[in-house]
């Protein structure tokens, strides 16, 4: 593959603009400076740089980021920063979106990717994805709070009872929750809805996915699809 098609695909510019990074010296490969925009590369394990910055070829890109609070899941966010805000230009370029969305206030594992069917297997109901949450409660959670969840509670828009996969409390005031359908704010609902409130809510994992301890809050990281398996 030509490495101007390369940089394009990355996102890393118009095809006018990663030519001018190759002419600028800008482009490294192993170490060596490439400028010209037709010269051929395999792309199999290939990591070049632009501008001192290191970069692994994707075909398909996919990662995960730490939300931290305070940001949309939204391509055009309204009233807080948008988490793209948070990823290098060439992966906000090349058009990779959250995987679902986790509301503003909520933190957590967020799964972005520009492979749109990839997006639709996760995201859709009939895979059953797991997605697992830690939810801080206004009031003490009272033991039979995690049974009514696990037996379904209804939502005002369904009548039909939405029911964890799994449940348990972990302290007094913290549920840990773990979800196969993605319905809007279907934590804060359900367990608003077991008579209790959310005040705080945080996901730890996404299939066999979990958040990594050692990945600070707005921070990012490849990954792949087999991760999530």
């Amino acid at each position: 593959m030509r490495i101007g098609d390369i940089l394009f695909s990355q996102g890393f510019g118009s095809r006018r603009e990663c030519a001018d990074l190759l002419a600028g010296g800008f482009v490294q490969v192993q170490g060596h400076v490439l400028t010209d925009a037709g010269h051929g590369l395999d792309t199999e394990g290939l990591v070049f740089s632009v501008n001192g910055q290191r970069w692994p070829y994707r075909e398909k890109a996919l990662l995960m980021l730490h939300k931290p609070a305070g940001y949309e899941c939204s391509r055009q966010p309204r009233h807080h920063p948008g988490v793209l805000s948070l990823l290098p230009t060439p992966l906000q370029r090349r058009g990779v979106q959250p995987v679902g969305r986790l509301d503003q206030d909520t933190t957590g594992l967020l799964l972005l990717t520009d492979d749109g069917a990839l997006i639709h297997r996760l995201s859709s109901p009939k895979h059953h994805v797991p997605k697992v949450y830690e939810a801080r409660t206004r009031h003490a959670i009272e033991d039979s709070l995690p049974a009514q969840l696990l037996q379904g509670v209804t939502l005002h828009d369904d009548p039909k009872p939405v029911r964890a996969a799994a449940c348990h409390r972990v302290d007094e005031h913290t549920l840990q929750l773990t979800l196969t359908d993605g319905r809007y704010h279907q934590v804060k609902r359900m367990v608003a809805a077991a008579g209790n409130r959310v005040e705080a809510l945080h996901r730890s994992a996404f299939g066999a996915l979990q958040l990594p301890a050692d990945l600070p809050p707005g921070s990012w990281r490849w990954i792949e699809a087999s991760a999530l398996l």
